[in-house]
């Protein structure tokens, strides 16, 4: 990666993205006076981030992190796309939205964000899910598009509609201690697909309610996200293009991993089903199967922080430990009840009952496939412990039995 000393101020890839708005008025150029200030910035940049439109998906770690800078910076107008609203365990990550935000959702909590910060930029809710079928309308009018959203259908969703629509996307992701910022632009470089040509398979994705964040990975990530962004709009620095840039924040280090276009790709010529595509199954269409079927074939899993949470709020619950004798005499969760995964599938197990159950094992293979044979076998309420007792015992180690 060049230094800032090495590195032209204005930049070294295409030409600005945004044409300039009208001149800035006095108590805009007092605001924006120690950007101003920039080498290679200056009032027109300043004009180019006030008529530039860009638009954030999710409004959750990321989108709270990156927009509020946008906002700073002096975009003139951001959409933000989210159907979801403020939880608890969202806050210690999700800076922007407070305790009086939740039950809101949380476009409209950012948007309020960015109104405390600069009443003058428009701010544009889009309190939906993004789909094939709405994302092409949504997207028109903007400039650029930002992804700060947490799973895969959408990622691929984003980079092939900006690929149709010839817009740059500015994309980053986080996971536990670490995060990726990169930039998409099929115009002028490689696209998300260059980098992961495959999506991974389902059971292979954490999502953060399952493995975790820290906080100031949101922060970090987010921050890069926007000031992507701001050199785009601008012309100012050089762009990620063909490069992603990986943080490990237990570590303090980060590192740029260089791609290019893959040659013989397939073009983009339209929208698919990315939810298909990831190995998932679609949103409505689960009226195509029974409903024991499509449960039997995919039973839910939970997290280690809301298994504990349901364990201290005292609801009641059936822990049911799959391994094998000697390996619970080594360890496990208080209260639980032990049916080796020979015996479940031989057709024992718990029996019937009211209580929900929580299967677990070492780490999450067993127990998944035993999940599966008791709602086969007629139990309404069955998850698995995803991470099994490895990833319990990191989170409750008073709760794990030794």
């Amino acid at each position: 990666m060049h230094s800032p000393s090495t590195v032209g101020a204005t930049g070294t890839g295409p030409a600005p993205l945004v044409e300039p708005g009208a001149p800035l008025a006095p108590e805009r150029i007092a605001r924006f006076s120690r950007q101003l200030m920039l080498p290679g910035f200056g009032e027109l940049a300043q004009r180019r981030l006030a008529a530039a439109r860009v638009l954030v998906v999710g409004a959750g770690g990321l989108g709270s992190a990156l927009v509020p800078y946008l906002a700073g910076a002096g975009v003139g107008t951001i959409g933000i796309v989210d159907d979801d609203t403020v939880e608890l365990s969202n806050l210690h990550r999700q800076v922007s939205h407070g305790v009086g935000d939740l039950g809101r959702l949380k476009v409209d909590s950012l948007a309020e964000t960015v109104t405390a910060i600069d009443p003058d930029c428009r701010v544009v809710r889009h309190p939906v899910r993004l789909t094939a079928a709405n994302i092409g309308g949504i997207l028109a009018g903007y400039d650029v598009l930002v992804d700060g959203s947490d799973n895969f259908p959408t990622r691929y969703l984003t980079n092939d509609a900006a690929v149709l629509a010839g817009v740059p996307l500015v994309w980053g992701a986080i996971l536990r201690f670490h995060g990726q910022a990169g930039l998409s632009w099929h115009e002028h470089g490689p696209t998300y697909r260059d980098l992961f040509p495959v999506p991974p398979a389902p059971d292979e994705v954490l999502s953060c309610e399952l493995g975790g964040v820290l906080p100031s990975v949101c922060a970090t990530i987010g921050s890069l996200m926007a000031t992507e962004v701001v050199k785009l709009v601008t012309g100012v620095g050089e762009l990620l293009l063909g490069r992603v840039v990986t943080i490990d924040a237990l570590s303090g280090r980060s590192r740029e991993i260089a791609y290019e276009a893959i040659a013989d790709a397939p073009e983009i010529t339209t929208l698919i089903d990315y939810e298909g595509f990831c190995g998932l199954e679609a949103p409505g269409e689960a009226g195509t199967v029974g409903d024991a079927a499509l449960a039997a074939s995919a039973p839910v899993r939970v997290s280690s922080a809301e298994l504990l949470r349901r364990i201290r709020s005292g609801e009641p619950l059936r822990l049911v430990d799959v391994r094998e004798p000697r390996e619970a005499e080594l360890r496990s969760i208080r209260g639980s009840e032990l049916f080796p995964l020979g015996e479940v599938t031989a057709g024992g197990g718990p029996e019937l009952g009211d209580a929900p159950i929580v299967v677990y094992c070492e780490r999450d293979l067993r127990s998944r496939r035993a999940a599966r044979l008791l709602l086969e076998r007629g139990h309404s309420d069955v998850v698995y412990l995803a991470g099994g007792i490895e990833e319990f015992a990191a989170v409750a180690a008073d709760l794990v039995r030794r």
